[in-house]
């Protein structure tokens, strides 16, 4: 059997969050030398708590470790999330009354991928499901700009999304892309089962992508 995966998530947030919610996954607590601040000490005090080492770190080994990354002098070498596949995602919907998904069409900046990590938690989203290719995946910026959602968001990469939105469909979710062009969200039913589909920065929604929608839904400004 092989080991498990073993990722870097930086951030006060992000460790905040993992420290909180999985102490288990957590294998070790670095932290910059100098950092006596109250959230560097809250870190410490969560991490023994959980059973975790905790390691005093100078600065310029941090970085190294980390690369050109802003850690805000706070990491934590933890044990990856098992990857879901399609399978999986389909038989976490079979359990959800009304399931609500988000997929990403193309979504290139890890800061963009992280912010809608937290807007799928924030909605209780089931999972947010990427595409394989061509896209970013959940690195450790995405992470740490998701302030602790990629801990409790399940991303799919799947080989194709045109595919897998038709795949959804035919368990009745309506396929909803976010568009200028289409009816306004304040006046769009948006109820049930849903996947919402948001396109790639500056290009939006892929012509296929677009055809496997329901609807077209925007934000009249």
């Amino acid at each position: 059997m092989s080991s498990p995966r073993i990722e870097a998530v930086y951030g006060l947030h992000a460790v905040r969050a993992l420290l909180l919610r999985h102490p288990q996954r957590v294998i070790r607590v670095l932290l910059q030398q100098g950092r006596q601040d109250e959230r560097a000490r809250q870190i410490e005090q969560l991490a023994r708590a959980g059973g975790c080492a905790v390691e005093r770190i100078e600065g310029e080994r941090l970085a190294a470790r980390l690369g050109p990354v802003a850690p805000q002098g706070v990491a934590a070498e933890v044990q990856a999330l098992a990857s879901w596949d399609e399978e999986q995602l389909l038989g976490a919907l079979a359990q959800a009354p009304a399931p609500l998904l988000l997929a990403l069409d193309g979504v290139q900046d890890p800061h963009n991928l992280g912010a809608c990590l937290r807007n799928a938690d924030a909605f209780g989203a089931q999972a947010v499901i990427v595409p394989k290719d061509r896209a970013v995946g959940l690195n450790a910026t995405a992470a740490k700009a998701a302030s602790g959602a990629a801990e409790t968001v399940p991303v799919i990469a799947v080989t194709n999304l045109s595919r897998t939105l038709a795949e959804l469909k035919k368990r009745d979710i309506w396929i909803l892309g976010a568009d200028e062009s289409g009816e306004s969200l304040f006046e769009s039913d948006v109820t049930g089962p849903i996947a919402w589909v948001l396109g790639a920065e500056g290009q939006g929604l892929r012509r296929l992508t677009r055809e496997r929608c329901d609807r077209l839904v925007g934000i009249p400004l």
